[in-house]
């Protein structure tokens, strides 16, 4: 398998200039070597790369790097990592997903130096455990955002090994926890909690079944598995610190696509996160099972429960119009409802908009069956038609009482009150139906013979 150093040298070894060579120019242009210095920016993804290479020309080569993928290769030794780390300073962005780094750091492999340039950090489906993330976050004093997607946690376990106390990175600002088996929203909040500024935070595809940590809520097991608190704190501190939110103070973007999310309490409790202002709440078994709603609707009940949130599941801001027209229809959704059914959102939407009247419900559809007269040379007779038949239809069951058949015969619509001033209008296409000709009861069809 090759080192990242042959991979660089087979990659960008040779300038690009070596084609000239084979034009047929009389130009003289000396070969150049490998280059000394790499682009800042190397891409080597599945190169089968498993060690750093010599590093002294790794050194040489790759003093200028800031941003590197060596996603799906095979680096499992955290020792070559760290010399990757070491002897690239300018670091800004590192991708290692797919890369298995399950084994345990050994601490003599990982050199007492901050990595201060790196602020980007993927290490999706790595298989790397908390331990090994708590010994890389201690070393990383800028890190500003994180990506642990698809590494298979159900927990969350950020405990210093050293204080016992949550480690806490104040400069990470951004977090990616796709695909992780994480069902409790206790095991969340950690994240939070060690990560006190955090701004956005991805949790789609996680089987998250309620934003409820209160402590009545969970088991006594998963009751003791939260960071504990000071027996210090207030009885007011303590019913804050239960709730959704209170380690999420700077949260402005959440994702909670495809989650087990089931309970309109959740949507409410998303209206309280005080920064809140972008969520995307897709595919979640509380839209999907029963389908209650239109796309529309949900919508709807979504941006009233939701005051603070400018734009949700992507696209455009909501104006000031949807936000009005969304409250106005979550009022009337729950006017009629028994006062126990009705969410703490609709009391205070009452008091911005007062109490509506409901809408009127105006059926603007045809009468479906009309009263008209059929009249030809054998007969005439006062029937009822149904409007929604078409005209060919109208034609197959007037054959018995006129004893023309369908194919022969011709249909003429006379309105009561325009007889005089338009006379009979040909109902001439076959497939028309014949609402669409304003058929009201006491008109006239007349049939005759096809010549």
């Amino acid at each position: 398998m090759p080192s990242l150093l042959e991979a660089i040298t087979e990659k960008y070894g040779a300038d690009s200039m070596d084609s000239l060579d084979e034009l047929p120019i009389a130009i003289y242009v000396p070969k150049r070597g490998p280059r000394n210095i790499v682009p800042s920016l190397l891409v080597l993804n599945d190169c089968d790369i498993d060690t750093a290479g010599s590093e002294n020309e790794l050194k040489q080569k790759c003093q200028c790097v800031e941003d590197l993928d060596l996603a799906q290769n095979n680096l499992t030794q955290w020792s070559e990592i760290f010399s990757i780390l070491r002897l690239m300073p300018c670091l800004k962005f590192v991708n290692l997903s797919f890369n298995d780094l399950s084994a345990d750091i050994i601490r003599n492999n990982i050199i007492d130096t901050q990595w201060g340039y790196l602020k980007n950090l993927v290490l999706n489906a790595t298989q790397i455990s908390w331990k090994n993330v708590r010994c890389l976050l201690k070393n990383l004093p800028k890190v500003e955002e994180l990506h642990l997607s698809l590494n298979h946690y159900d927990n969350v376990d950020l405990i210093d090994d050293v204080s016992k106390e949550p480690l806490e990175v104040k400069s990470l600002k951004k977090l990616h926890f796709t695909g992780n088996p994480v069902e409790s929203w206790l095991e969340v909040k950690k994240l939070g909690i060690s990560f006190p500024n955090l701004e956005s935070l991805v949790l789609s595809q996680c089987p998250l079944r309620s934003l409820d940590s209160s402590c009545s809520s969970v088991s006594n097991e998963c009751k003791s598995s939260l960071y504990s608190r000071s027996e210090s704190e207030s009885e007011s501190s303590e019913k804050k610190s239960d709730s959704p939110h209170s380690a999420f103070r700077f949260l402005r973007f959440l994702n909670l696509n495809n989650t087990l999310l089931d309970s309109w309490d959740d949507i409410d409790r998303l209206g309280r996160f005080p920064a809140l202002q972008y969520l995307r709440i897709q595919g979640c078994v509380l839209f999907e099972h029963p389908q209650e709603y239109t796309e529309h609707e949900r919508r709807q009940l979504l941006i009233a429960r939701l005051p603070n949130i400018e734009i949700l599941n992507g696209g455009g801001a909501i104006s000031t119009e949807e936000r009005e027209d969304a409250e106005r229809a979550f009022i009337r959704h729950y006017m009629d409802k028994p006062e126990s059914d009705k969410p703490e959102r609709y009391h205070d939407l009452v008091a911005i908009h007062g109490k509506l009247d409901p809408l009127v419900n105006i059926d603007l559809r045809p009468e479906r069956r009309v009263k008209v007269t059929i009249s030809s040379e054998n007969c005439i007779e006062d029937r009822c038609i149904d409007v929604y038949q078409t005209v060919q239809e109208l034609k197959q069951k007037l054959e018995e009482l006129t004893k023309i058949p369908a194919p022969k015969m011709r249909l003429f619509y006379v309105d009561q009150d325009m007889r005089a001033l338009t006379g009979p209008e040909e109902m001439k296409f076959p497939n028309k139906q014949l609402y669409s000709y304003n058929i009201s009861s006491g008109d006239e069809i007349m049939v005759d013979f096809k010549k």
